[in-house]
């Protein structure tokens, strides 16, 4: 655990840049916003959630905790996290939650980080998803909050794919806590790869994955979409089907569509031998994102990005997740997987230097990671830097 002297300093460097609650307008509930506002003379920017390629304080992963989620390949999958958390501390600071009692080992196996250094926090977890269960960042000018997303382990309680998530459902309250960061609780379930925003107003989200009873039983498209503008300062949602009960996470957007920069897509497009249904999810999207419009009113350029065939990857497996679009942009570099595809790999590799000139393309094996259903993108979570006062 940080010493008092290191959360003092953590809490003066994000905590202290926090305004007071009107400063978070409509991602508090509605009946706190009102009060926040009544009290102030002026009104302040409503928070937002950023883009990715926004300027990150630090990223955040997460320790695997259980043998009895990836059994004899816990070991390989750790070795994976420190070395996306090494190659990480190349860019910007890490931060690796860990269970006090793994801790040590995670100091150990992390190490110092390459350049700006990996610190392990100790908060309980179950598991190395922190893109889903952490909280989703939103920001206004002068201030950060972290939004709570109701984690409830993707709503495969009593499912095939049902697995212990009761401390990572716990651990954003306990990290938004530990640097003093305003916490605030959406009105959806929901997770972290479901959210996918150019910065500017725009939402990609799949509705198998939210609009599903297992995570908001009852609610429609519609009440989904009011709480995501709500809690993250979104004005427009671009809904495209994705796939229900096929994979662990019902279709996350952040292995389907991403944000390039405003009205720019990726978009990602099965390698050979992929199952037919991901084809049709992939072609359903493309026809969608083609007619859309962002917040806007721009159309969206498309950049596909082609996976690699399926019989030409070091590793498989149904759970297997073979997106190079599960990718992860920290300040001045992209982070995306390789497969033993050589061909496949180093299209991949041409797509994203072509799509964010300026930034390293750093290509790494993460084939433990994958096996569990995700990639590097699921696997970290980025805290944006403050904007400046308004």
């Amino acid at each position: 655990m940080d010493s008092p002297t290191t959360s003092r300093r953590r809490l003066l460097q994000f905590g202290a840049a926090a305004l007071p609650l009107a400063a978070l307008g409509s991602a508090l509930p509605s009946a706190a916003a009102h009060a926040a506002h009544a009290a102030t003379d002026s009104a302040a920017a409503p928070p937002r959630m950023p883009a990715e390629t926004d300027r990150h304080v630090r990223t955040f992963m997460a320790w695997p905790a259980l043998s009895s989620i990836w059994s004899d390949r816990l070991d390989g999958v750790r070795s994976d996290i420190a070395k996306v958390a090494d190659t990480v501390s190349r860019y910007e600071p890490v931060t690796v939650l860990a269970r006090p009692s793994q801790a040590a080992d995670a100091r150990y196996r992390c190490g110092a980080g390459a350049y700006y250094g990996i610190d392990i926090l100790e908060i309980p977890n179950d598991d190395l998803w922190i893109r889903d269960f952490g909280p989703t960042f939103v920001v206004a000018p002068g201030t950060v909050a972290g939004v709570d997303t109701n984690f409830n382990g993707w709503g495969k309680a009593g499912t095939s794919y049902a697995q212990p998530y009761g401390n990572d459902a716990l651990a954003a309250e306990a990290l938004l806590a530990q640097y003093g960061v305003p916490r605030v609780r959406a009105g959806f379930v929901g997770e972290g790869g479901s959210l996918e925003t150019d910065g500017q107003g725009t939402l990609l989200a799949t509705v198998s994955s939210l609009v599903n009873a297992n995570r908001n039983p009852g609610m429609t498209q519609d009440q989904v979409e009011r709480e995501l503008k709500a809690a993250l300062g979104v004005t427009k949602v671009i809904w495209v089907p994705g796939l229900a009960g096929q994979d662990i996470t019902d279709c996350h957007i952040d292995c389907l569509a991403r944000f390039v920069a405003p009205g720019h897509v990726i978009l990602d497009r099965p390698g050979p031998r992929t199952d037919p249904q991901w084809v049709a999810v992939y072609e359903e999207t493309k026809r969608i994102l083609e007619s859309a419009t962002d917040a806007q009113g721009r159309r969206l350029a498309i950049t596909e990005l082609t996976g690699p065939d399926r019989l030409k990857i070091r590793r498989g497996g149904d759970g297997f997740l073979s997106s190079y679009t599960n990718y992860y942009t920290v300040n001045d570099a992209v982070l995306v997987p390789h497969f033993g595809d050589a061909d496949a790999d180093a299209a991949a590799y041409s797509v994203l230097a072509a799509a964010y000139p300026g930034r390293n393309i750093v290509q790494l094996n993460v084939d433990g990671i994958a096996s569990g259903g995700g990639g590097i993108h699921c696997a970290t979570q980025s805290m944006p830097a403050v904007p400046p006062a308004a």
